[in-house]
């Protein structure tokens, strides 16, 4: 509790000036309990309300950095590095203080005891003082699923999303049906281009046919056998009991009386419009692929046609879509042959020219244009158009602001990367108490 001084010792105890210093100190005194207790304006929900959307604002944008700095070394042929944000606790502190001073005058009759003013003094302080804990990922777990490569069903997932077919295979195949997506960018710099030019074309097929809705990837349920038939006599509850715990199911056979061990499957199939069969992309993505004319749908597997069975192998064309998938690094490394090299370094040697059969040095934006692109610049500050930048060996290298197809494509490698290699481990973890 604060107490007022007793104006009525004062000569101005009465008077319309002292009433006005009684309402200014009582003032005081209102602001001050209007920050500490009253309800709607205490420290909590204004503290809140201005720093989590700033915390996640610098958690997302550190989190973009991070990915293009790494991307960027890649193109250097340098090592990427990774530091997850494990927690932030943010502590918030308020101090109060109010103090009301009398102005004193000398005075013949009363030596010091005649005052004309107060002088009230009140203060708060307010401190945020946030624990922010890092973990490195560059571990072995880390490594590993840098390498593992993209699941059948991921890539499935992500085609019947929004995603356009041409970015998500483009980014994750190192080919369909052994046609080759650039496969020697999915590491360093090659010294020679890679082929790429007919996968580009039939995927450029396939997604005309997505955007025309005559092309879509879905399942089918489909019985695999597992066994030899097996007696009447011989199954017994059990057997079914164990089967079912496994997923498996024993079926009937007809006319024989006996059963058979089977699983049920869900078979990605890609569906062509019966109607668009003879359209002239259909007959570009069959005739590039391999693909065996005049079907309406084929099987789409991973890593199930022999690597030189698709050139010669099937004569009447293959009936499945085989893929070959990427892991999150090679795809990292492919998107790096869009980053735009500053001269000086190319004269520095600092990163791998590659040349073509004339030895003059490769376009790459050829492989990645309408994919991703990553600018370069010099100066103390990165440009105001970028959307991303990062400093890297003197120079800032950035995404621009309206470079719609780039920021999709790094959308989508942020939010995989997220589900690849976020999770929690073993690593020690840095605090950083800040504030103090």
């Amino acid at each position: 509790m604060v107490m007022l001084p007793t104006f009525s010792q004062g000569k101005l105890g009465h008077t319309a000036e002292g009433r006005g210093l009684r309402a200014l100190a009582l003032l005081a005194v209102m602001v001050l309990a209007c920050s500490v207790s009253l309800p709607g304006c205490t420290i909590g929900p204004r503290a809140l309300q201005d720093a989590r959307l700033k915390y996640n604002e610098v958690v997302k944008a550190t989190t973009e950095q991070q990915l293009l700095l790494n991307i960027v070394r890649l193109r250097y042929a340098d090592t990427p590095s990774s530091l997850s944000v494990e927690n932030i606790a943010a502590q918030f502190e308020l101090l109060k203080s109010l103090q009301i001073t009398p102005f004193f005058i000398a005075s013949g009759a009363e030596p010091n005891r005649s005052f004309t003013a107060i002088l009230p003094q009140f203060g708060i302080q307010a401190a945020d003082r946030p624990t922010i804990s890092m973990v490195p990922i560059d571990d072995q777990e880390f490594t590993r699923k840098l390498f593992t490569p993209l699941t059948l069903d991921g890539v499935i997932y992500l085609v019947r999303t929004t995603w356009p077919i041409g970015t998500v295979f483009r980014l994750y195949l190192e080919n369909m049906n052994w046609v080759p997506n650039a496969e020697f960018a999915s590491g360093p710099t090659p010294r020679n281009p890679p082929p790429y030019g007919d996968f580009l074309r039939g995927v450029f097929a396939l997604q005309d046919l997505q955007q025309q809705g005559r092309m879509v990837i879905h399942t089918e349920e489909r019985v695999e056998v597992l066994s030899d038939p097996l007696p009447t006599a011989q199954m017994s509850a059990t057997t079914v009991v164990e089967a079912a715990k496994n997923g498996y199911e024993w079926r009937r056979l007809d006319g024989s009386g006996g059963w058979t061990l089977v699983r049920k499957k869900q078979q990605p199939v890609l569906f062509l419009d019966p109607r668009a069969l003879d359209s002239a992309e259909v007959r570009e993505f069959v005739r590039i692929f391999r693909l065996k004319p005049g079907l309406s749908k084929y099987d789409v597997t991973v890593d199930a046609v022999a690597p030189f069975a698709a050139r010669g192998g099937f004569t009447d064309g293959l009936e499945v879509v085989d893929l070959e998938t990427r892991s999150l690094l090679q795809a990292m490394y492919f998107v790096s042959h869009g980053v735009d090299v500053p001269p000086e370094h190319l004269g520095r040697r600092m990163t791998r020219v590659t040349a073509d059969a004339d030895g003059n040095p490769f376009d790459w934006s050829r492989v990645t244009e309408g994919l991703f692109k990553v600018y370069w610049s010099h100066g103390h500050s990165p440009p105001p158009n970028a959307h991303v930048a990062v400093l890297y060996h003197d120079y800032w290298f950035y995404i621009d602001e309206a470079d719609f197809d780039t920021k999709s494509t790094f959308s989508l490698l942020l939010e995989l990367s997220r589900l690849s290699l976020q999770e929690k481990g073993t690593a020690p973890i840095f605090t950083l108490p800040l504030g103090r």
